[in-house]
This record gives structure tokens, sequence and C-alpha cells, in this order.
């Protein structure tokens, strides 16, 4: 028991550490020098920055800290503990970067280009992080608030607490940054719902079968999964069928229909995509 919880606790630690750095990669070489203002505390830091003239690393800083503490009275210390070392590690990593190796233009000449990555990279994170209940600050935390107290998915509630933020870009900068700025925070929702859902899709199987003892053996077994089995009878046939049903992770699914296929070639299989499963093994699950 004490491996597997370390074994998990190195997965989580690895992937938050990962999180941090696309942000602080996705925010230092796209976001900044493209005044780019999708929402979140950074684009709020670069909107004040220009309007005060202060270093936006720094009003990043000083936002974060203010609803990190908001968070942690709201969203428990679970969820603060993982947030903290996100927002610590990307603000500091943001801060390094702009002081040690400063961008002051676009690497490229092609604002397309550096918009999809400046929307993809630190979305996928967001993504990545929210999968885990936990964000990288700033306005996340805020939206999290905001979906604990909806019916909003993550996406949804990210949109409506930035939308104020990106808006701004038109009265701060130009026409076209705003445009960006209200263009890359509608795809950033769509790629934070999007990523969650992949990350969390399962196949459902219905299994309609005459030999179910091989088959619910290897899912035990092999795939160490469960389980339902009824019996049933074939409204042509009316012959005898066991109808089982399981659900498994993707990689597993394949292996499944591959066996199954095997031992007993006339089964009758129906896969069905999830994203919402909750349940021992899966979600959810206390």
């Amino acid at each position: 028991m004490t491996k597997k919880i370390t074994k998990e606790s190195l997965v989580n630690f690895g992937l938050l550490t990962l999180s941090s750095l696309l942000i602080v990669l996705g925010t230092w070489l796209f976001k900044y020098p493209n005044n780019f203002t999708f929402g979140g505390i950074t684009g709020l830091s670069i909107v004040l920055s220009k309007a005060l003239g202060v270093s936006a690393s720094s009003l990043n800083l000083i936002m974060n800290i203010i609803l990190i503490v908001i968070g942690i009275i709201v969203l428990g210390r679970d969820f603060a503990g993982k947030t903290i070392y996100v927002c610590v590690l990307s603000t500091v990593g943001i801060s390094i970067m702009d002081k040690l190796f400063p961008i002051l233009e676009p690497l490229t000449n092609e604002p397309m280009l550096e918009f999809i990555f400046a929307v993809g990279v630190p979305g996928v994170a967001s993504a990545i992080l929210f999968n885990m209940d936990a964000s990288s600050g700033g306005t996340d935390i805020a939206a999290m608030i905001v979906q604990k107290y909806s019916t909003l998915e993550i996406g949804s509630a990210i949109f409506v607490v930035d939308l104020i933020i990106a808006v701004s870009a038109f009265f701060v900068f130009d026409f076209q940054t705003g445009l960006f700025s209200i263009t890359g925070l509608l795809a950033k929702t769509l790629v934070i719902d999007s990523a969650i859902e992949n990350f969390n899709l399962c196949k459902y199987f219905t299994i309609v079968t005459t030999n179910p003892a091989p088959i619910c053996e290897y899912i035990q077994q092999s795939l160490h999964r469960s389980a339902t089995i009824y019996k049933a009878e074939g409204a042509y046939s009316h012959k005898e069928k066991s109808v089982i049903l399981a659900v498994m992770k993707r990689s597993q699914a394949v292996r499944l229909r591959r066996h199954v296929k095997t031992v007993d070639p006339s089964a009758f299989i129906m896969i069905t995509n999830s994203s919402e499963i909750i349940g021992k093994g899966f979600r959810g699950f206390n």
C-alpha cells in the first residue's frame, strides 16, 4: 500500500512540475512578447503593466498571493498545497526568465502561429492541473470557486471570470490585440474542456456472449478490473446468453476487444466512450 501511495505521489509531483514548466514557457515565450491577454493573472498583469508601467512578473506574483489565500479559505488545504507549489514554481520561473532572458519582441513574424502556442501550451497545462483538482493560481482559483457553486464546466467558468480582462486589451493595446485576446480566451476554454474530457476518456463494454467465463477471468486477472454479468435470452434464437458490463481505460480496451474475439468470435460487442466514470478504480471514489 505504501509503495502504491509513493508511486502515485511521485506521478502527481511530476505532473505538477511539468504543468508549471509549460505555463512558464507558454507565458514567457508567447504571451508576454505579443501582449496576448486571454484572461488570467498573466493577462491582467500584462494589461496593468502597460497601464501602470510596472513589471508584469511582479504584478503577477502579488496578485497570485492574494488569490491563493482566498483559495485556501474556500477550496481547502489539499487544493492549496498543489496550487501553491505550481503557482510559486511558475511565477518564480516567469520572473527569472523575464529578468535573465527578456524577450522584447515576438519570436517570429507570424502572430497566428504564436497565438496557437500561446493558447495551446498553457491550456494543456491548466487542463492537467484541473484534472488533479489543482490550478495554476490566479483567476483559475476564482474559476474553480465559480464551478464549485454553479453548474458550469471549468472551461465555461474560466470564460466568465476572464472575459473582462480579455476585453480590456481593446482599450490598453490595439484592436488587433483585443481580437486575438477574445479569440484566445474562447480557444482556451475549448482546449481545457476537450483536454480534460480526453484525459478521463474510458471505454464502456457491453458484451453479449455464450462463453463468459474466460472473458471475466481475463478482465479480473490480466486487466485487474471487475465486471457485472447477468443472464439474457436472444430474441431471435431464444438461446440463453450472458451479458458482461465492464469499463476500461483506452489501452485496456484494445486488449479486451482482442481477447473477446479470440475466445468467442461470435460474441456481440458494443463499445461506448465515457469521460465520467465514478467508482472504485476511477474518479470520485472515497
